[in-house]
């Protein structure tokens, strides 16, 4: 089961069963100290916690005196000196520079369609028609835009999964939402739309964004996560 959410954000949905996973990865790794700093790159500072030092780290990096306190409190040692040296992109299970997985992503960010809208060849979408489509299709509205971390360069340049299927986002990616184009896909409205994370073509999605934008993982991840409505997921 999912936690879901009323909200038109998009969903951090974090995985118990690969959060569990990826930090007994991390620390057999080598290291004894996690970085968990800008709340766990947005996954969630306490639940990382517990999770990584549950798998034999010693202590965590963090932002603040409270949130190391707040951390003592639940018999975690937080530090907010030093230097962590257990590998973050297998504890948040992210991709390297060669965009290949070595642990399941912790995080799946997720859309919903509000909307469908068929389309003819040469409609064009969203602000400024930077994207006419090539022939007759479905375009969808999805939850997610640049204010939630969904950075503008990725309009024409990445996809979304939906029902195991990757989907252009076309046209210019706006503050809360963009366009997807769905093709010959049936996917009504409320369906999910996997931005990046997961089991499916998503999963190194990460990988694209950052070949795309020039940023790193970890600044996207860190911005989309903290910037989603929170939830669990199996």
């Amino acid at each position: 089961m999912c936690e879901t959410t009323s909200s038109s954000r998009p969903r951090a949905m974090i995985s118990r069963a690969a959060l569990a996973s990826a930090a007994s990865a991390a620390v057999d790794a080598g290291g004894r100290v996690a970085d968990l700093r800008r709340d766990a790159w947005g996954h969630g500072v306490l639940a990382v916690a517990h999770a990584v030092t549950a798998a034999g780290a010693s202590a965590v990096l963090v932002d603040s005196f409270v949130e190391a306190e707040t951390l003592a409190l639940e018999g975690i040692e937080a530090t907010v000196d030093g230097t962590a040296d257990i590998d973050p992109l297998l504890l948040y299970g992210l991709p390297d520079s060669d965009g290949a997985l070595r642990t399941r992503p912790v995080m799946r960010l997720a859309g919903r369609i509000l909307s469908t809208k068929r389309l003819r060849a040469g409609d064009a979408v969203s602000y400024g028609y930077t994207h006419r489509v090539a022939t007759d299709t479905t375009a969808a509205l999805i939850t997610g835009g640049y204010a939630q971390g969904i950075v503008r360069a990725l309009g024409n340049s990445a996809e979304v999964e939906v029902d195991g299927v990757g989907a252009p986002i076309i046209g210019r990616v706006a503050m809360d939402v963009c366009v997807i184009d769905l093709g010959d896909l049936d996917a009504p409205v409320d369906s999910e739309a996997t931005y990046f994370g997961g089991t499916g073509p998503a999963a190194t999605a990460l990988g694209r964004w950052s070949a795309v934008t020039g940023l790193t993982v970890a600044e996207l991840i860190t911005v989309a996560g903290t910037h989603a409505d929170r939830g669990w997921e199996s």
